[in-house]
């Protein structure tokens, strides 16, 4: 394996949060100054290669995976697609702790569903369902999420205890619907 693949894919999974150059160094095992030459090496890696879409981004010390800025518009193009098309169960999972839960980090989303979030999150941003809203003051300042106005049209609701209670709610069919009202099931039983 290559040390610069094994960089890229670590700072593809941190998402959005990033790495330092520390922690890349404790997980690969390297010296920081090791890190930072690979860091560099990937940087040009993605400057020279026109047919990549992607860039090595430095903020507050930590690195991250994001996409070069001459594919900002077609971004916006996909962030405004009708968010109709189906959402994935992760999307609804992630959407739905969000909500419940909110202001919330993405870390403490993953460990509520037990896989890394940070796609699911970066998708609801694109279709402007939650925002950040500050940061964590805790180790780190990691970002805090919220659901938006839109996420409020979009569910027909006005306020956010307007949402069902998680109580009332139940799991359940994966393929279709994936909460109903409890209600519902007590009368389907009762006839």
């Amino acid at each position: 394996m290559s040390r610069l693949a094994e960089i890229e894919v670590l700072l593809f999974v941190a998402g959005e949060e990033g790495l330092t150059v520390r922690n890349i160094a404790e997980m690969l095992d390297l010296q920081p100054s090791a890190v930072i030459q690979q860091i560099e090496k990937l940087r040009e890696k993605y400057q020279s290669d026109t047919q990549s879409g992607l860039a090595i981004l430095e903020s507050s010390n930590r690195y991250k995976l994001v996409t070069k800025k001459d594919y900002a518009e077609l971004l916006r193009i996909y962030a405004k697609t009708p968010i109709n098309q189906s959402m994935s169960r992760a999307l609804l999972e992630t959407l739905s702790i969000i909500a419940y839960k909110q202001p919330i980090t993405r870390i403490e989303v993953d460990d509520i569903r037990g896989v890394n979030s940070s796609g699911a999150i970066s998708k609801l941003q694109a279709f402007d369902l939650i925002r950040e809203n500050g940061k964590k003051e805790v180790l780190g300042r990691p970002n805090l999420y919220i659901t938006t106005d839109y996420f409020l049209d979009y569910m027909g609701i006005n306020h956010l205890d307007e949402l069902p209670d998680v109580s009332e709610l139940v799991l359940v069919d994966e393929e279709s619907e994936l909460f109903v009202e409890r209600k519902e099931i007590k009368e389907d039983e009762n006839q």
